[in-house]
C-alpha cells in the first residue's frame, strides 16, 4: 500500500480518512468541524503541557503584557467590520433619463452601476447577502444572472451571452 493511499482513523469520530498529502504523518483528525475543533483542543493542551508555557497567561509578566495591550487598543473588541465587510458609500445623483447621446455605445450591464435598480440600497442589499460579498464585482455578477433569468421567465428576447474574458469595446454591436 503506498503512502497516497493510507488511511487513519480519526482521533475524535473513530471514521477511517485519507490525511493530507501534504502533512500525512501529523494529521490525526479528520476534516469535520467537531474533530477540528477536538484537533484544535488537544493542540492546546500539550502546548500548556509544556513547563515554559504553563503559566504563559498567569504570570504577573504576561498580565502586565496583556493589560498594556489592552490600555493600548480601547474598545478593541467593539470595532466594526473590517472595511472589505462594509458597503462602499455612494454619491446621491440624480437622473435625468431624457439626457441621450447618439455617440453612447449601447451598455452592456457589465458593471453594477448599469442595472436598473442599482441605486435602490435594498436592491443592492439583497444582492450583497446572496453573494455574501459587498464587492462590487461579485454583485454584478449575481444581478446579470439575476437579469437574465428574469428576462427568460418573462419571455424577453436576451441579450448576447456574457463574456469577461473579452474587452467590451472589441465585441461588435449587434
Amino acid at each position: 500500500m503506498s503512502a497516497k493511499n493510507k488511511q487513519r482513523k480519526c482521533r475524535c469520530c473513530n471514521v477511517f480518512f485519507t490525511p493530507d498529502c501534504h502533512n500525512p504523518n501529523r494529521q490525526f483528525y479528520c476534516s469535520a468541524p467537531d474533530c477540528r475543533r477536538a484537533s484544535k483542543a488537544a493542540s492546546q493542551r500539550r502546548w500548556l503541557q509544556k513547563p515554559a508555557n504553563r503559566n504563559y497567561f498567569r504570570d504577573a509578566e504576561n498580565v502586565q503584557r496583556v493589560q498594556q495591550w489592552r490600555k493600548d487598543n480601547p474598545g478593541y473588541w467593539k470595532r466594526a467590520k473590517s472595511r472589505s465587510k462594509q458597503a462602499q458609500p455612494t454619491k446621491d445623483q440624480p437622473l435625468n433619463p431624457e439626457t441621450t447621446s447618439c455617440n453612447a455605445p449601447e451598455p452592456d450591464l457589465r458593471a453594477l452601476q448599469d442595472f436598473v435598480l442599482v441605486d435602490h440600497p435594498a436592491f443592492v442589499g439583497l444582492l450583497s447577502m446572496v453573494t455574501g460579498s459587498t464587492l462590487q464585482e461579485d454583485i454584478a455578477a449575481i444581478g446579470r444572472n439575476v437579469l437574465l433569468q428574469g428576462r427568460n421567465i418573462l419571455g424577453l428576447q436576451n441579450p448576447e451571452p456574457f463574456s469577461s474574458n473579452h474587452d467590451p469595446k472589441t465585441i461588435a454591436p449587434t
